[in-house]
């Protein structure tokens, strides 16, 4: 286990830039996935938007199918999987969302129609067809103009990681396996798995 970081958000980071330089598709693309308050899990796909000490960041509609998860059961997990570097990242921990200020700022830095789709669609919720959704767009685009502020209902979340696993394929079968479970000081414990 010489070969990895003692920190986990740095090995991460690592791997991640490993994964950006070698021009895979949608390296930065992770599988979320919730749990609702009666215990049923659900997966989909989003894109991280930062990783620092805290944990790692994403923005959605926090009236989303996932939105109405974390608000009733606030542990998820996330996976990256760069299957042509062989290699898969597992995150496990607890959501909480962002600050103001820092959806906010990410809101600001996004494209206009970008800022303009996050008023107009109520995200996983039925729509009678693609026209109504257009003319929900044209409606905000009419009201807010170039500056739309960001919506009530829309900001970022906050993975606040409690084990990570990083897995590297092997042609032998025998695949590298190394977790980090937090342990009770803040500190990271690191561990070798059979694959």
């Amino acid at each position: 286990m010489s070969a990895v970081n003692p920190d986990p958000i740095l090995q991460f980071k690592s791997w991640m830039e490993e994964a950006l330089k070698a021009e895979l598709p949608e390296p930065n693309a992770m599988t979320l996935a919730t749990v609702d308050a009666e215990g049923k899990p659900s997966a989909r796909i989003v894109l991280i938007k930062g990783v620092d000490q805290r944990g790692f960041i994403f923005f959605t509609n926090y009236e989303s199918h996932k939105g109405r998860d974390l608000a009733g059961n606030q542990n998820a997990a996330l996976l990256f999987h760069w299957i042509e570097l062989e290699r898969q990242v597992r995150i496990e921990g607890r959501v909480e969302k962002l600050p103001d200020a820092e959806s906010d700022a990410y809101y600001a830095s996004r494209p206009l129609d970008s800022r303009i789709g996050a008023w107009a669609s109520e995200q996983s919720q039925e729509v009678s067809n693609r026209m109504t959704l257009l003319a929900r767009a044209a409606k905000f685009a009419a009201k807010f103009g170039l500056h739309p502020p960001r919506p009530p209902h829309w900001g970022g979340y906050l993975v606040v990681p409690e084990s990570m696993e990083f897995w590297q394929g092997r042609p032998s079968r025998l695949h590298d396996r190394i977790t980090y479970g937090r342990q009770a000081d803040g500190s990271w414990r690191l561990a070798r798995l059979a694959p």
